[in-house]
């Protein structure tokens, strides 16, 4: 394989916009087209060779503005050559884009390709405060097509017993780990609080920041009327920020077609190594609750494709929409919790704000920024869609990685190390489930008024001595006492009685 068919990032951009006027806000393709513009200028080349695009890949808003956002896109641009994909739902969104199409050029299948993404929540947030209609709408008419399939990420079963929200999901996991690693409720907060005080820090220094405040341990982990449990044990400080107006922009191609095009060369980060890997669709049906078999073969096989091991890394950006997903991310890429290397380029989801599904885009941006900055250092980006479901890495660098020396770019397919995830063996799930039983993990949904409303387990037939005993997903009676409890003493492990009645689950205690 030729050289120059080695994929590289050629132009990064990426735009927050914060306090326009109402009667000029851009919306979500308005937003898109500024970043991308500013990748174009990044990379050294006008605008006008959009016309050479072969793909536009946007990455779902969470509230989609058009009917056609790609297209709408290219239609800016006058990129009428390009085909218009729209990615579905999903934090893993971009990096899987960078990957997937990474693969595409090497392999001479596309020649240059254009990923975006942005999210309007604030502007939308202002309008109906102010009582003004919301129309983004512009041409095509016709609607977008998806890029891949997009799964349902929670069942009726799920959904009927309250696992479907992000803020009252990830919080089960975050039990699960500290209840693992054996912390008092107590000290497990103040180690959620000292972890995002250091994104809180870079925050602080990024100009694209939405909140570029720094705020210490105890204000994160501190509830109070400005910070609230959201799903217990997260206060309101430790939930992804999405009500934002951001948009982020990557430019992607050939070594060969970047130097026909007259970029830089101190413009080019080349992929050293990337992964992309599944748990199980559902919650309920994951093997564990505290740790992630998915992220642990993801980091590997970036490591290795890359050549590398996670202590030659020196910029990281773990995706950061809780704790949990940072604290599973670090201990199963093999970082030491006492690292002194930032686990963020950008602030985080809390902080620097999570533009939707497209946050990791501004991931990929500001990494690519970072190692630009220290040519021939390497940055590790990690994304995630779902719940802790959907998982891709990226390693990038400004010089070639010389683990592709002599055979050229190429990475092993996904689904062969896919199967052996797809392999391990988990708990059978019942639906209506009856009699003695055991608390998994759980949390405490608190209401906007700072108080508890409901408790929603993952628990286990019997007596909790059987690793494959069947799982059941069960709420708790609303009773104050009971929820003030629950966030007062660890209930994992905690014994009771489940009984069904139509259609849900009830564990007594």
């Amino acid at each position: 394989m030729s050289e120059d068919l080695t994929p590289v990032l050629i132009g990064v951009g990426q735009v927050t916009d914060k306090g326009r006027d109402l009667d000029d806000l851009p919306g979500p393709v308005g937003l898109i087209e500024q970043a991308v513009r500013r990748a174009f200028d990044d990379a050294g080349i006008g605008a006008a060779r959009a016309a050479d695009l072969d793909l536009i890949a946007v990455v779902r808003s969470f509230r989609e503005s058009t009917p056609n956002t790609p297209a709408s896109v290219a239609r800016r641009l006058g990129a009428e050559k390009a085909l218009c994909r729209l990615m579905p739902n999903g934090g893993n969104g971009p990096q899987y884009l960078v990957n997937r199409y990474a693969e595409a050029i090497a392999k001479g299948k596309n020649r240059f390709v254009l990923f975006a993404g942005a999210e309007a929540k604030d502007s939308v947030r202002r309008l109906k405060k102010a009582g003004r209609p919301i129309d983004w709408a512009e041409p095509p008419e016709t609607e977008a097509e998806f890029l891949a399939p997009e799964p349902k990420m929670a069942s009726g079963y799920e959904t009927s017993h309250g696992v479907w929200l992000a803020a009252h999901v990830y919080p089960m996991f975050e039990n699960a780990y500290r209840h693992h690693l054996g912390r008092g409720i107590g000290e497990h907060q103040m180690a959620m609080g000292r972890l995002f005080e250091r994104f809180t820090e870079v925050a602080a220094a990024t100009p694209g920041a939405w909140f570029p405040t720094r705020r210490t341990a105890e204000e994160i982990a501190t509830p109070g009327p400005d910070n609230r449990f959201v799903g217990w044990p997260y206060t309101k400080f430790m939930n992804a920020m999405n009500h934002v107006d951001q948009s982020a922009a990557i430019l992607m191609t050939s070594r060969g077609f970047a130097r026909e095009m007259g970029v830089p060369q101190d413009r080019l980060v080349h992929l050293h190594g990337c992964a992309d890997t599944n748990e199980p669709l559902l919650v309920s049906e994951r093997q564990t609750y505290h740790d992630c078999p998915a992220v642990r073969m993801m980091g590997r096989k970036a490591l290795d494709m890359a050549g590398t091991d996670i202590g030659a890394i020196d910029h990281f950006d773990l995706y950061s929409c809780f704790p949990v997903a940072v604290e599973i991310a670090r201990d199963e890429l093999g970082i030491p919790a006492d690292d002194p290397r930032p686990l963020t380029v950008t602030g985080g989801l809390p902080y620097h704000g999570g533009a939707g599904n497209n946050y990791v885009m501004n991931s990929i941006a500001a990494m690519a920024d970072r190692v630009r900055a220290r040519p021939g250092s390497k940055g590790m980006v990690t994304a995630n869609g779902g719940f802790l479901t959907k998982h891709a890495a990226g390693i990038y660098s400004t010089e070639p990685s010389p683990a592709h020396d002599g055979r050229g770019w190429r990475r092993e397919n996904p689904a062969v190390y896919q199967a052996e995830l797809d392999a391990l063996a988990t708990p059978p799930v019942v639906k209506a489930a009856e009699g003695d039983a055991v608390v998994e993990t759980y949390t405490v949904a608190f209401g906007r008024g700072g108080e508890p409303e409901g408790g929603i387990l993952f628990g286990r037939l019997g007596n909790g001595t059987d690793p494959m005993a069947p799982r059941f997903i069960a709420n708790t009676p609303p009773d104050p006492d009971l929820l003030r409890a629950m966030t007062e003493e660890d209930f994992i492990g905690r014994r009771g009685r489940v009984a069904n009645a139509d259609r849900r689950n009830t564990m007594m205690f």
